[in-house]
């Protein structure tokens, strides 16, 4: 998976690498033979509208155009989706279903707390769209976050379906 699209100008440019920048390299990064991109979600979402007055649902279809190869995935923080707190079980169900439909394929989800119940509407949204479905333990080190509790987190979340597991420190 190549995350240059989000989490790289996330981390180093504020996440504000416009849409227009992305573009040309896109058909290049096709052809490299990666599993997928990671390019939405998180901050993206967010930094489109309110910094780059961008439509955030128009990069996932110019990118998406533009990648034939390549799986498109995007980061969601559970029942926060791409903002900054909690939303209904029906808006989760509805956005899930509005970005498989345009364009993602693969949907990482994670809560910083490890909280299954913060993770699950969104998993069940992503197997009922046909989504691929990503969940993520947040890796950090303290007394209660043992190698039994992540192994124990790593079952629950292949029990609720997941497609692969990733560890996000």
């Amino acid at each position: 998976m190549e995350t240059a699209f989000r989490d790289a100008h996330q981390s180093i440019m504020a996440t504000r690498l416009r849409t227009d920048d992305m573009l040309p390299i896109c058909e290049i990064m096709d052809e490299v033979g990666y599993h997928s991109v990671e390019m939405w979600g998180g901050a993206t979402f967010d930094s489109a509208m309110r910094f780059l007055n961008e439509d955030p649902w128009d990069r996932l279809r110019q990118i998406k155009k533009r990648m034939k190869k390549t799986k498109t995935q995007m980061l969601l923080r559970g029942q926060n989706l791409v903002g900054y707190r909690h939303y209904s079980d029906e808006t989760v169900r509805e956005f899930v279903k509005r970005a498989i439909g345009n364009g993602i394929d693969i949907i990482r989800i994670f809560d910083a707390l490890n909280d299954l119940r913060n993770m699950s509407i969104a998993a069940e949204a992503v197997k009922k769209e046909g989504g691929e479905l990503q969940m993520s333990i947040s890796y950090t080190i303290s007394p209660v976050h043992t190698l039994e509790l992540f192994a124990k987190q790593a079952k629950d979340m292949a029990d609720m379906g997941a497609d692969s597991i990733c560890i996000k420190d």
